[in-house]
């Protein structure tokens, strides 16, 4: 009994609510729905035009245009906001004329609303007499400049270092093998208001470095002494790897286009460019890995500790190239190696390449 007395309080309680909800969404007639629809139209151009006539108000303040071709852009744009209004007003009066005319459906909604209420029975959008409905947003209006734009950074290529006292053909490490990586987020800003031919390039990169030892050479740390010595058997190959995290700043100098339409303006890249700059960041992790023969078997050691590696990195950068493609050198202000005798600064030279 009191179940069916439960049944029977949610039932009254569900058709009081869908009758209320459909007595707030429902009472207007067709007329005064379509009347609202047009005040609808008029208000959503009226209010980009508004927004036009600021980006164009815009341009003359910075000289990008004189005041007479401001005032004939706003008589151009006015006469395009005038027919959008009589061309969506008359769409919207014929298609509710065809969907009358052959027993269809109208849809008077033009913005999107969100609406909850308790129904009786199912339907594909409700779940346990829950139902939420969707409809269409109206487009936001078109930004007229963008003077920051985002986008990632690769680089790859040749990497060893510079020792004091030796020479890069002296140096310990491999020059085919070793190598580095970089892979980061960037933000590319306009210095200047009217011309791209100055930018700023910033943001954050991952950095991995990697040296390839040769002679049968691998990396000890003794304490807080770090030094490169003879592996007591035979060693295949020695790896030793660092990752740094930093924050990449170059200035960069070239051509560029510009595409500047009426509502929009907006620049490219295109052609030689120059840049120069540096990095500023930390340590995350240092590794090193062996490959040799114990006992007749083939052994990989993994070794991972700090090997003294200096915590902070600083270094100076610059690169030269065509569109998106560069040729890009760095060099590390900072040692390797922290508190030790040897003065090792990392030297790398590859390819860069930029996607926006």
């Amino acid at each position: 009994m009191q179940t069916i007395t439960k049944y029977i309080i949610f039932l009254v309680l569900s058709l009081y609510l869908t009758n209320a909800t459909a007595q707030d969404s429902i009472p207007e007639s067709k007329e005064l729905q379509i009347k609202k629809l047009k005040q609808s139209i008029e208000d959503d151009e009226r209010n980009a035009l508004k927004t036009e006539v600021e980006n164009i108000n815009d341009r003359v303040i910075k000289k990008e245009i004189t005041y007479e071709e401001g005032e004939n852009l706003k008589q151009e744009v006015a006469k395009k906001r005038a027919l959008n209004i009589k061309n969506r007003i008359e769409i919207l009066k014929n298609k509710i004329d065809f969907n009358d005319r052959n027993g269809l459906k109208n849809d008077l909604d033009l913005k999107e609303k969100k609406s909850i209420g308790i129904t009786i029975g199912s339907s594909k959008n409700n779940l346990v007499g829950l139902t939420v409905a969707n409809s269409k947003h109206n487009p936001k209006p078109v930004k007229y400049d963008f003077r920051t734009l985002t986008g990632l950074v690769v680089s790859a290529g040749l990497n060893n270092a510079l020792i004091d006292g030796q020479s890069l053909s002296d140096s310990p490490y491999k020059i085919g093998g070793s190598g580095f990586f970089e892979l980061g987020f960037q933000w590319k800003t306009r210095l200047l208001k009217n011309s791209n031919a100055i930018r700023l390039r910033y943001g954050l990169s991952l950095q991995w470095n990697k040296y390839d030892l040769k002679d049968n050479k691998f990396i000890v740390q003794d304490g807080n002494v770090t030094t490169i010595e003879t592996f007591p058997t035979d060693l295949k190959q020695a790896k030793f790897r660092t990752t740094n995290l930093i924050v990449p700043l170059y200035f960069e100098f070239g051509q560029y286009t510009k595409n500047e339409k009426k509502d929009r303006i907006r620049y490219y890249n295109r052609g030689f460019k120059i840049g120069f700059g540096g990095y500023a960041g930390l340590n995350i992790e240092a590794k090193q890995k062996l490959w040799y023969k114990e006992n007749g078997e083939r052994t990989k050691q993994k070794i991972k500790q700090d090997y003294n590696v200096n915590p902070f990195v600083y270094g100076i950068g610059a690169y030269v190239g065509l569109d998106d493609v560069s040729l890009f050198f760095k060099y590390d202000l900072s040692n390797t190696f922290k508190n030790n005798s040897i003065k090792q600064n990392n030297i790398s030279l590859g390819i860069r390449l930029e996607i926006e």
